[in-house]
């Protein structure tokens, strides 16, 4: 997950919430309504989805999903191997974290296909008008368990990124993103104060 993607794509778990009301009332000219902000996504092969989101799904990108671990303190596995010489990951470092991506990729493309074939099942009840109000609870509830298991893959990664990394590290993590020194997470002991575990 790039940061750019991060602000530019809506978290899976709102990015398909309703347009705001002032979107409905909106008019163009000449007491016209305005072209709706929808127009066009008719067409898409899972309407529920983007273009990009579909391959940020299939890729197993984070889509926003860790902001409130990455903005807090907890670095993703990706950006620290982009950053790993200014960090100056040491070799045991850097083959932890390759691994910890590997595996959050592996663990997140399965749940993103997942949650393409559930988005677009629903979108075929709907097409073909047969979906029931039991049914619909039935598809949103699975959609709604799929996207809490993504989500929580990619923050379960960044938690762990805490303990592969030294203090010194996170801190300056934070300032090459662009957040600034920030709070470090605590590592190891109640006092934070315990030793570094060593890279796994």
């Amino acid at each position: 997950m790039t940061l750019r993607s991060a602000l530019l794509v809506l978290p899976v778990a709102t990015a398909f919430a309703a347009a705001p009301a002032s979107a409905q009332h909106h008019h163009g000219g000449h007491g016209q309504p305005a072209p709706s902000p929808y127009a066009g996504m008719q067409a898409r092969p899972v309407k529920a989805l983007s273009d990009q989101q579909l391959a940020d799904l299939r890729a197993g990108r984070g889509m926003g999903m860790a902001l409130p671990a990455e903005l807090n303190g907890y670095p993703g596995p990706l950006h620290v191997l982009e950053l790993a010489d200014a960090l100056g990951l040491t070799p045991e470092q850097r083959e932890r974290v390759r691994s910890l991506r590997e595996a959050m990729t592996a663990e997140a493309v399965p749940l993103g296909e997942r949650l393409i074939a559930e988005e677009a099942a629903l979108d075929r009840e709907f097409a073909s008008r047969t979906v029931t109000p039991a049914s619909l609870e039935v598809a949103t509830a699975a959609i709604g368990r799929t996207q809490a298991a993504l989500r929580a893959a990619h923050l379960r990664y960044h938690l762990t990124m805490v303990e592969v990394l030294t203090p010194e590290q996170v801190r300056r993590y934070g300032e090459l993103r662009g957040y600034g020194s920030g709070a470090v997470p605590r590592q190891g002991g109640e006092d934070g104060g315990g030793k570094r575990p060593e890279p796994r």
